[in-house]
């Protein structure tokens, strides 16, 4: 399964011969790959919300021809298509912060006993490895932003 979820461009000889031989177990499975490769091709050369909005419905279109199950996926596109199609405005996207509240989450469940904020925010400063790229305070200062916002917003 990873053959199918990287960049066919970037597959090995060895890795193209495994996702052949999954197609050839699974066939309809090289269609569902074909949808996300053109997916991905429109997210990385749309130019405008315009364009990016025409190709997408194409493909949403071909979808529910061939797998009208799909017809979940493509709702939820429409549920958020204002919000999906602003990436394309400024290609900037939400990535970073729901990387760390994934990272939040995880360290969460596996941390039975974690009751405090404070040991939770030390723990995802250090578990994101690059905390002195990415935060510009060391964590007494955050401690001190996050005290202030508790009294801005009355938090306990």
């Amino acid at each position: 399964m990873w053959e199918f979820r990287r960049d066919p461009r970037e597959l090995t000889a060895e890795q193209k011969r495994k996702l052949e031989g999954l197609f050839g177990r699974l066939p309809q499975l090289r269609v569902l790959y074909e949808f996300r490769v053109r997916f991905q091709k429109i997210f990385d050369t749309a130019r405008d919300r315009r364009k990016a909005y025409r190709a997408l419905v194409g493909l949403f279109l071909d979808m529910l021809d061939t797998f009208p199950e799909l017809e979940a996926f493509i709702r939820t596109f429409e549920s958020w298509q204002e919000e999906i199609l602003n990436y394309f405005d400024a290609r900037q996207t939400s990535a970073t912060v729901e990387g760390l509240n994934n990272k939040a989450r995880v360290i969460l469940k596996r941390s039975y006993g974690l009751k405090g904020a404070e040991s939770l925010w030390s723990r995802l400063i250090l578990d994101v490895n690059r905390a002195t790229d990415i935060v510009l305070y060391t964590i007494g200062e955050i401690r001190e932003l996050v005290a202030g916002f508790r009294a801005a917003f009355a938090c306990t």
